[in-house]
């Protein structure tokens, strides 16, 4: 079939959990049959000359630069885009983008969306932006062909709360090649092998670095730095915040490649993600994939995937995440944790995600 993906910044190797989905997916979906358009954000694809990346079209369509506007714009754009490329199935990746579902729908496109998280909860936004992509959730379930879930917690949601059914296919992982990594690609950073504390995301408020942070400090851990990877989409208020807190020991080393993140995921002392909202966060799947052991908040969706409980700490509780570090940097980290890693490998295949989507296209 020929599909149309829309919602997300672009690919390959654009920062976000939505594109990381996609980047993973889309070329899955090339290799089951389907002839599969990406269509990406302009100013975030400056640097990227092709036409297509591993079978995928990317196809860029313009946006403005600004966290306000660029997603309706652009989606509204892309959505008919698609529909003078007659594409037959428009896959929308998100809530937001979701607004225009039933423009899709009228132009006579079948419409599968892809439910990643409830964002009105992220403390970004402001109460107008809020009832907005309560607005969008609402559309884009009620109006579109088929709906995906990638949690327990939001199929609950769309099937009891907005009286749709929703099949549920999680995020996946990448098979990272491990074969041409060692210590010195983290050594050559300035930081030791299995002697520093990882988080990855950008740089918005519900992923709570300054609790990291306050935490590290807290905990004193003499000989360890706490990295981040990753940077803001939009210079902020908040962004400058985080970044005003760089020292010796507190390292920003911005947006990382896939490969980067491998050797950071692979000789983290401990990955921490203190979050108050996420969907499916696929930076813990990674780190778990590499056997990292990891810390993070007991939110709802960390709680779904039953991670041992002393992996949780109360979302917040800066004294209570300062005391699991202690106690974790008091143990042999360079022992990994393999069960983990086979286990979210054998959850969290991104060739039966694509199977399982693809049936789903077929089914619309």
């Amino acid at each position: 079939m020929r599909v149309g993906i829309i919602g997300l910044r672009g690919i390959p190797d654009v920062q976000g959990g939505v594109e990381r989905h996609v980047e993973s997916l889309a070329p899955l979906l090339v290799a089951a049959g389907h002839e599969v358009t990406v269509y990406a954000r302009a100013p975030y694809m400056a640097d990227f000359q092709h036409d297509s990346w591993r079978g995928v079209r990317i196809c860029k369509v313009w946006s403005p630069q600004h966290k306000f506007t660029e997603t309706l714009l652009h989606t509204f754009l892309a959505i008919w885009l698609a529909f003078f490329q007659r594409q037959q199935i428009v896959h929308i990746h998100a809530i937001g983008p979701s607004f225009f579902v039933p423009l899709a729908r009228l132009l006579g496109m079948k419409v599968v969306m892809t439910h990643h998280g409830q964002d009105y909860a992220r403390q970004k936004w402001g109460r107008g932006a809020k009832a907005f992509l309560r607005t969008a959730e609402y559309l884009g379930v009620k109006c579109a062909s088929k709906v995906i879930v990638i949690s327990h917690g939001l199929q609950d949601l769309v099937e009891n709360v907005l009286k749709r059914p929703a099949q549920l296919i999680p995020n996946g992982v990448t098979g990272f090649d491990t074969d041409s990594i060692s210590p010195a690609n983290v050594e050559q950073l300035g930081l030791q092998p299995y002697r520093y504390i990882l988080h990855v995301s950008r740089f918005v408020p519900e992923k709570r670095h300054h609790d990291l942070i306050d935490a590290f400090n807290k905990a004193a851990l003499p000989g360890w730095k706490l990295v981040f990877a990753g940077e803001a989409d939009h210079a902020d208020d908040y962004s400058r915040s985080v970044l005003e807190r760089a020292s010796d020991q507190v390292v920003f080393l911005g947006r990382q490649n896939v490969q980067q993140l491998t050797y950071l995921y692979a000789y983290c002392g401990i990955f921490v993600l203190p979050s108050s909202h996420e969907g499916l966060p696929i930076a813990l799947l990674e780190a778990l994939s590499l056997a990292a052991p990891v810390i993070v908040s007991d939110i709802p969706p960390h709680l779904e995937m039953s991670l041992p409980e002393r992996c949780y700490f109360p979302l917040g509780n800066t004294a209570q995440l300062a005391a699991r570090l202690q106690q974790y940097a008091a143990e042999d980290l360079s022992v990994r944790w393999l069960e983990s890693a086979d286990w979210v490998k054998q959850n969290y295949d991104w060739p039966a995600i694509a199977q399982k989507t693809s049936a789903v296209y077929l089914a619309a």
